[in-house]
């Protein structure tokens, strides 16, 4: 649709919102994605942070690794276009951490920039919840009685 004369210029979709995805093994930087999430025209920007606990179920939680598939990034992408498809974001970045963590690191980083902060919350909680549950990226935790365990996706 084109735009009318009431349009303001920063209510228009942004060219390419989404401008930061990955999977790394190296430490993630907050200040990175929020940088990127950078726009003029958004009026609020919603941030989440997954940080590694010090226990799951009950159990005392001594470290843990992710692992990936090879195709994480693609899906992380096909999660994040469905999240720009669905709100009026003006910019998206995540990042995931793989490799061997131990107690307060960074797994995750996700923010989402939009005209307004309800859409912002609403988008980065799609964002969030969706790269937990459909991109491939594994759990493995070790427990300090010893026993270990597998959690599927995120």
């Amino acid at each position: 649709m084109a735009p009318t004369e009431h349009d303001h210029p920063g209510e228009l979709r942004a060219r390419d919102p989404i401008q930061l995805l990955a999977v790394r093994e190296t430490p993630l930087s907050i200040d990175e994605v929020f940088r990127a999430v950078g726009d003029d025209a958004a009026g609020g920007t919603a941030l989440f942070v997954g940080t590694v606990r010090n226990h799951d179920g009950g159990a005392d939680v001594d470290k843990l690794g992710y692992s990936c598939h090879p195709t994480a990034e693609a899906e992380m992408r096909r999660v994040a276009e469905k999240v720009v498809a669905e709100y009026p974001v003006r910019a998206l970045a995540a990042v995931h951490r793989v490799g061997d963590l131990t107690v307060g690191d960074l797994a995750v980083v996700v923010a989402v920039s939009c005209p307004h902060r309800g859409e912002a919350f609403e988008a980065c909680r799609k964002l969030i919840d969706d790269l937990k549950h459909e991109v491939p990226i594994w759990k493995h935790q070790t427990f300090s009685d010893g026993t270990e365990e597998w959690v599927g996706a995120c």
